[in-house]
């Protein structure tokens, strides 16, 4: 039987504002990346999540970005090594303050947005980052975009680390993910998801925005919680995978 875990970026509304489906969508998946601060959430918001994703026995993993709030951490700033290690350790020091106020355990770190993409493609950001994790806790696991610089920079530094796919995202032919600004970036059919999600889980490949088929190790589907059909998609995806006999389960459990 395959395994996988199936996550989703939570915690992501932000004082007055409310972005996404938090209570609707954690009962379905099995991994909740939550949002430290930077690119959204607060104080506040972290702490209800870390509660919610307790009361449904789900895993929870801090999700750092840039110091963005305006543009939602999807913007690229000219960082270095340093910078981004020390503001990934700081997030990660901030949501584990609300695990152990709850009496969970962080399991796993997912950047997101810009940071995620950025530490994609360049191994000396993606070094840099996974050296800080360690320090702040080897027993972590980084869940990192399959075949990217992170998996290899988690592997030198000895981190734990999990391969992710995505469920709605396109690929460019080298295993990247094609720019949200570009066309058929973001896939809204589906039907088309769910048939690529069980593909890339049994079959280890996904067909890129060219046609063309790649190899990928899926250890992780990510699915986006503030879609406007999101809590339907979550839903969706994991009646699938339990129709072609793959049980979904925590990070921890596969890695």
């Amino acid at each position: 039987m395959h395994k996988v875990d199936l996550n989703c970026d939570l915690g992501e509304s932000f004082g007055s504002y409310k972005i996404g489906s938090d209570e609707k969508v954690i009962p379905y998946i099995s991994s909740a990346n939550i949002a430290c601060g930077f690119h959204a959430s607060d104080p506040v918001v972290m702490d209800n999540t870390v509660k919610l994703a307790k009361q449904y026995n789900v895993s929870v993993g801090a999700h750092p970005g840039l110091a963005d709030l305006v543009g939602f951490g999807r913007r690229k700033m000219d960082i270095s090594a340093k910078e981004a290690k020390v503001i990934v350790q700081y997030q990660i020091g901030a949501l584990n303050s609300f695990c152990l106020a709850h009496g969970i355990k962080m399991n796993h770190v997912k950047l997101h947005g810009a940071l995620y993409n950025m530490a994609a493609k360049d191994l000396n950001l993606a070094l840099a980052i996974c050296e800080g994790i360690y320090e702040v806790d080897p027993n972590l696991i980084l869940l990192g975009l399959s075949g990217s610089k992170m998996i290899e920079a988690a592997i030198c530094t000895r981190l734990k680390v999990a391969s992710e796919v995505f469920a709605d995202r396109a690929y460019n032919d080298d295993g990247t993910l094609v720019a949200r600004t570009k066309y058929g970036a973001v896939i809204t059919d589906e039907e088309m998801a769910i048939k690529r999600v069980i593909r890339m889980v049994s079959e280890n490949k996904v067909r890129t925005i060219n046609g063309i088929d790649i190899a990928i190790k899926a250890d992780s589907i990510c699915v986006h919680g503030d879609g406007i059909k999101a809590l339907e998609f979550v839903k969706t995806i994991s009646k699938a995978l339990e129709k072609e006999n793959i049980k979904i389960t925590s990070l921890e459990k596969i890695v």
